[in-house]
């Protein structure tokens, strides 16, 4: 299914009619799309390979409950310098290097697996796993972006993202199958893992090369530009909290199962782990029906319930515990998916990798952060207990976060309050125009035809912030309102917000001119 959309994504879904460069060039575009999907799912699927494992990791080697969710975290605490590390080495070197990079040390952390006897061979493989993965993610979005039409760049984020979540859940589950069924349960996947990176080495080195860059890499801090900073922090919380969540499930939720409801089977244990990533996985194709800003808000109210449900029980009832996983999963696919897509509509050309890389960084902290209070808490309190009380605490945070999506302007826009495609004539020469023209002169995404199919939810928000100013000040702009891109706060091109919005109001005479 990923390749297929990978396939879509890469604008190869039709009949050329020039079957010499332009195919060889779609042909390329659909390889390299594929190629980044696959590394995504493989390098994300390795990094979690060890959760249902850790009940059978921390019998063998005897360490802690805080000590267990340390090794957990580790994979957060490496990824966040390494997303800031690669994220603008993608845009400087070119995306090619640095998926080397990222699938030389996945493998390095694989070995350290196979040959692990002790607690430290599981924490320098945790993070060599960060490492990898921090390399890959940046650099695989941006070639999944980069060979994807302007006008479906949206579900270029949303296919990223289900090839993330998707890795996710294989992990575990064919992990926790492994380890009940099959002999040598804390090698075999491993190698299995290596097999698959050895496929992906392959895949990288037939990539084009990178074309020719005017700056030099150095690493920095992530710099997010000015008319994008509020929207990129609620996404960034939306997508904290979306992790923090599915990272209880991969971190702890194994271990409460093993000893509070005494379940024993790894399988079991690895199928809820996994359970929460396929519901993931499954509900973030509708991020690009609803639009970003809906979708993180029904996932937010998904993440409610599944936090409600961990705060009565702890995760100790499997039967609650399987219900919770099943909302947990839909509500982190639909944040998190639509927090990725609301920055990738928005993030400039040539700084989107270091976007990128920076908005993941938030994710990363989310998903290990949380585990590691839960296990500093498990020094007064039982796992279980521990569990209720930060349960307890998200489901405070969940709703001030869901006003924050609101208040940036990502919150629903009736279908019946936007134009539609039926009364709105085709643009003339002079609207065109601007129209192209802003398409080259700003790094965002903006045209006439996304305000009527909701390609992107914060231009649909512009035109109906456009409609009420209209409605409220007929023929009269308001004083400040400035209608160039630098100073948008929509973060869209405003020409073609204007030409979508004037095409459907009435004549109204300008008040000025009567006298």
């Amino acid at each position: 299914m990923l390749a297929r959309l990978s396939e879509e994504l890469s604008g190869n879904g039709g009949v050329s009619a020039f079957p010499g460069r332009l195919s060889r060039r779609a042909d390329r575009g659909v390889h390299a799309g594929r190629t980044a999907v696959y590394l995504l799912v493989v390098l994300t699927a390795g990094a979690y390979l060890p959760s249902p494992l850790y009940p059978q990791y921390q019998v063998a080697f005897g360490f802690s409950d805080l000590m267990l969710t340390l090794i957990y975290a580790m994979f957060a605490l490496v990824s966040a310098p390494a997303l800031l590390l690669f994220g603008p080495a993608a845009d400087a070197l070119g995306p090619r290097t640095v998926l080397r990079v990222g699938v030389t040390v996945a493998a390095f952390a694989s070995t350290c697996f196979v040959l692990a006897d002790g607690v430290g061979w599981l924490l320098v493989g945790r993070a060599a796993q960060g490492l990898a993965l921090g390399a890959v993610t940046g650099a695989a979005t941006m070639v999944i972006t980069d060979h994807t039409p302007s006008a479906n760049r949206g579900r270029a984020s949303v296919v990223a993202s289900m090839a993330f979540v998707a890795g996710t859940a294989v992990g575990p589950i064919a992990a926790g199958v492994v380890a009940q069924y099959a002999p040598q349960p804390q090698v075999l996947p491993y190698l299995v893992h290596l097999g698959l990176l050895a496929i992906g080495w392959h895949r990288v080195s037939a990539l084009p090369a990178p074309p020719q860059r005017a700056r030099r890499w150095r690493p920095t801090r992530p710099r997010i530009p000015t008319g994008m900073r509020l929207r990129f922090t609620t996404a960034a919380a939306t997508g904290f909290l979306a992790w923090a969540v599915a990272g209880l499930f991969l971190a702890v939720i194994p271990a409460v199962l093993n000893r509070t409801a005494g379940i024993n089977n790894l399988a079991v244990i690895g199928g809820v782990v996994g359970a929460v990533l396929v519901c993931s996985m499954a509900a973030q194709p509708f991020v690009a029906r609803c639009g970003a800003g809906p979708a993180q808000l029904v996932g937010l109210s998904a993440l409610l319930l599944s936090l409600l449900a961990l705060a009565v029980t702890g995760g100790g009832s499997l039967s609650i515990t399987m219900v919770a996983a099943a909302a947990a999963g839909v509500g982190h696919g639909l944040a998190y998916s639509g927090a990725a897509a609301a920055v990738e509509a928005i993030a400039p050309e040539d700084q989107r990798g270091a976007i990128t890389s920076a908005l993941y960084l938030a994710f990363y902290v989310g998903s290990g952060g949380p585990s590691v209070v839960v296990g500093l808490m498990t020094l007064w309190h039982p796992l279980d207990t521990a569990v209720s009380w930060l349960a307890l605490v998200a489901t405070v945070l969940t709703p001030l976060v869901g006003l924050a999506v609101v208040f940036t302007g990502r919150s629903f826009v009736p279908r019946w309050s936007l134009p539609t495609t039926t009364s709105r004539p085709h643009p003339g020469p002079e609207q065109k125009g601007a129209v192209d023209r802003n398409d080259r002169s700003t790094p965002t995404v903006s045209s006439v035809s996304s305000a009527s199919t909701m390609s992107s939810v914060s231009s649909s928000n512009t035109v109906w912030q456009r409609r009420h100013l209209c409605h409220r000040h007929p023929g009269v702009a308001r004083p400040g309102f400035a209608l160039d891109d630098s100073s948008n706060d929509a973060g869209i091109g405003t020409a073609a917000a204007e030409a979508a919005v004037s095409a459907h109001q009435p004549h109204r005479p300008d008040p000025q001119k009567r006298f």
